[in-house]
């Protein structure tokens, strides 16, 4: 009699921009025996070109919000459209970064990502924010729903640019810098920054920094 054939280990796709970090995160799933770790990827780039030669996606995928000075957020646009052209299945997209502020908590679930863990989390939480996500829920760490919980209710009042420009304000880019990353004018740039002013109560970039 044939033995049952066991279901195939979730595949991982890793995108995390410091090395230590990335291997941390590879060694901790690999020594669980449940994972199988289908690549890793240092940079968006070398997530797309991962994602573009592989045979099929992986089933989750780890992502920074941070890659060298560019916003990973933009990896789950890249994944949308890719999976829509291929006529694939969405992988479950956990965010583990280490901000915590409700606006990057925020703009990442609204974007598409299944769930939302901080850097500092033990790896007890990493796992069960990973089999929350493959089980098709969301996750987000009690402690950051409580922040998100306590933020005010202005970000559902951003459009989804005010949301990209107000992430890169809080990387420190340059309204300059924005406008190339976003290709758009600056004087557009502007006026979104003025529209995010009036809805935050703000008046400075520190301000919205700290926001």
């Amino acid at each position: 009699m044939d033995s049952p054939v066991k279901d195939l280990p979730a595949s991982i796709l890793v995108i995390e921009d410091h090395p230590l970090t990335r291997h941390g995160l590879v060694a901790c799933l690999e020594d669980t025996g449940r994972f199988s770790i289908a690549g890793t990827a240092g940079s968006l780039d070398e997530g797309r070109r991962f994602i573009t030669d592989a045979p099929g996606l992986p089933d989750i995928i780890i992502l920074d919000i941070l890659l060298g000075g560019e916003n990973g957020l933009k990896f789950i646009d890249f994944l949308k459209e890719f999976r829509e052209i291929h006529g694939l299945n969405m992988p479950a997209v956990l965010v583990c970064s280490v901000f915590e502020d409700p606006f990057r908590i925020r703009t990442a679930l609204q974007m598409g990502a299944a769930g939302y863990i901080s850097k500092s989390a033990g790896e007890e939480e990493l796992l069960r924010a990973i089999d929350t996500v493959l089980s098709g829920k969301e996750f987000v760490d009690p402690r950051l729903k409580f922040i998100i919980s306590r933020a005010p209710g202005v970000y559902g009042k951003f459009t989804r640019r005010e949301r990209e420009i107000l992430t890169l304000v809080k990387q420190n880019y340059t309204n300059q810098r924005i406008a190339r990353e976003l290709a758009i004018s600056l004087r557009t740039v502007e006026n979104h920054i003025s529209h995010i002013y009036l809805k935050t109560n703000t008046s400075t970039r520190q301000e919205l920094m700290e926001f």
